[in-house]
């Protein structure tokens, strides 16, 4: 009687069975690394987007206060605008995270349904989707993205006017909200290319499966096909190199802000504190310094957890 209970509960076991999201969930909790990189970007955004509310204004001035050392009314000093440097780096987090996860949602979304419908459908239509692709890939990413982020902060200007002078909103914080605009769609909209053609290739092997046939022979619209049942199982590959492409959009519009090309004032973000910090890297280096260690982090932080998605998600990994 005992045995037939034992052999009952082991066959429930089995009929129960585990997810792909479950045993990559397991196997992620065995990477230390990559659970220590994601407790180390939450409490980074806890403290950007949560934290920095209490902080003192980061564009308020006292000259009278210039490169002041950490104290209990400024943690981390004062800059050569005798600024808060703490609130700076948290408020310049917010902008940069927020060009990275925007930039990278735009990215994705456009390019799973491209590399979708260019891998279903196949044939000319393929060809004709793969053909852009590569041409877009063949013109240099970081001028394409500046030369589009200076004909879109012209319509920011005048899109900025048009709301508060229509809608009465705030004009500093419409300011602020519409010069960042052109920046996530001038990163994100050119940043699919690489998930489309990976997306592509997910979709080509994918729609031989025999569930793709079953829902053909169910009458299923091809739409539904491709968006309910085929896009889901791309996933994968897409999570871990959303999660990677993060820190490229960061870096990139670090870059531009270094260069003077990306977010402008009153706003702020990590490239332009590096930025400004390298101006007084002899006289006080902790202006490059603090800014770049919560730069870095973040982008350590983001890189080791896509690896680890990356491992936690391969499904040819064995089962523990």
């Amino acid at each position: 009687m005992m045995a037939t209970r034992t052999q009952d509960a082991a066959s429930e076991e089995i009929e129960r069975g585990s997810s792909l999201w479950r045993d990559a969930w397991l196997r992620m909790g065995k990477n230390k690394i990559a659970i220590v990189s994601l407790v180390v970007f939450i409490i980074t955004c806890l403290l950007c987007f949560g934290f920095a509310w209490f902080c003192k204004d980061p564009i308020q001035q006292d000259l009278t206060n210039k490169f002041a050392s950490p104290s209990g009314e400024h943690w981390l000093g004062t800059d050569a605008m005798g600024r808060d440097l703490f609130s700076r780096i948290l408020y310049g987090g917010q902008i940069s995270i927020l060009v990275g996860l925007v930039a990278t949602f735009v990215a994705v979304t456009i390019g799973v349904t491209y590399g979708a419908i260019s891998g279903f459908y196949g044939g000319r239509v393929d060809t004709i989707m793969m053909r852009i692709v590569d041409t877009l890939l063949s013109i240099p990413f970081l001028m394409v993205v500046i030369v589009l982020q200076a004909v879109l902060s012209e319509w920011s200007g005048t899109t900025s006017k048009w709301i508060v002078e229509h809608w009465g909103w705030n004009k500093d914080f419409t300011n602020r909200a519409t010069n960042v605009l052109p920046l996530f769609f001038a990163l994100g909209l050119f940043g699919w290319l690489t998930l489309a053609r990976i997306v592509r290739a997910q979709v080509l092997s994918l729609k031989e499966r025999e569930f793709v046939e079953a829902a053909t022979s169910l009458g299923l619209s091809n739409l539904r096909i491709l968006f309910r049942h085929i896009i889901p199982n791309t996933l994968g590959p897409t999570v871990v190199y959303a999660t990677l492409t993060v820190p490229g959009f960061i870096m990139y519009e670090a870059t531009l802000s270094y260069l003077g090309l990306g977010v402008e004032s009153p706003n702020s973000s990590w490239g332009i504190l590096i930025k400004e910090g390298a101006n007084y890297l002899e006289t006080n280096p902790q202006l490059l310094i603090l800014p770049g260690i919560f730069f870095s982090l973040t982008l350590f932080a983001l890189n080791f957890l896509g690896d680890g998605l990356r491992d936690a998600l391969d499904v040819r990994a064995s089962k523990d």
